[in-house]
């Protein structure tokens, strides 16, 4: 079978979404590129600031509640039904609860074939990354840096620390060829 789905999981600021754009352009069909991010947007804004959607502490710490939960199961449950409808998707997403958020994609991509791919980077690149973005809470690249890949087992890793986009986009493209 041929693969259907790219997970990329990294920290804020890994370079994720660069690596997804890249892999748009170099994969041979057309893939759809989504990210957690557009999920966060689209939710209320009063969501985004609660304790029971989406909260960001002053030091860049990412808590969910229960309302946000349910939303991203529903997202997670769509965007598989996408993948078994036929579109090639890349997802672009911050395992904040690590093995445990694999677990919940897993649940709910039964019989598609996934290439599951670490995007790391260090935590010192990735603050500096995100201090030049501007549109992250400081601390937020540093404190995911290492902690979305705890007890995580990946197809494949890649790392943007000294590595561009399209490199590891390329080396992505070569293992879903295979």
């Amino acid at each position: 079978m041929a693969t259907q789905m790219i997970v990329l999981n990294g920290g804020s600021s890994s370079g994720k979404s660069g690596i997804a754009r890249c892999l748009q352009a170099v994969l041979p069909e057309p893939w759809l590129a989504i990210g957690v991010d557009t999920l966060i947007e689209t939710m209320p804004a009063a969501m985004q600031s609660s304790d029971a959607g989406l909260g960001i502490g002053a030091d860049g710490a990412v808590s969910t509640g229960p309302a946000f939960a349910a939303l991203e199961a529903a997202w997670r449950a769509g965007v598989a039904e996408m993948a078994r409808a036929g579109a090639r998707i890349i997802v672009d997403d911050v395992f904040l609860g690590g093995a445990e958020s694999r677990r919940r994609w897993e649940a709910v991509l039964g019989g598609l074939d996934v290439l599951w791919v670490g995007v790391r980077c260090t935590a010192e690149v990735a603050a500096g990354r995100e201090t030049a973005r501007g549109d992250r809470a400081a601390g937020m690249a540093a404190l995911q840096a290492e902690a979305v890949h705890r007890g995580m087992a990946y197809d494949l890793e890649v790392d943007t620390t000294h590595t561009e986009s399209l490199d590891c986009a390329r080396a992505i493209a070569a293992r879903v060829a295979r």
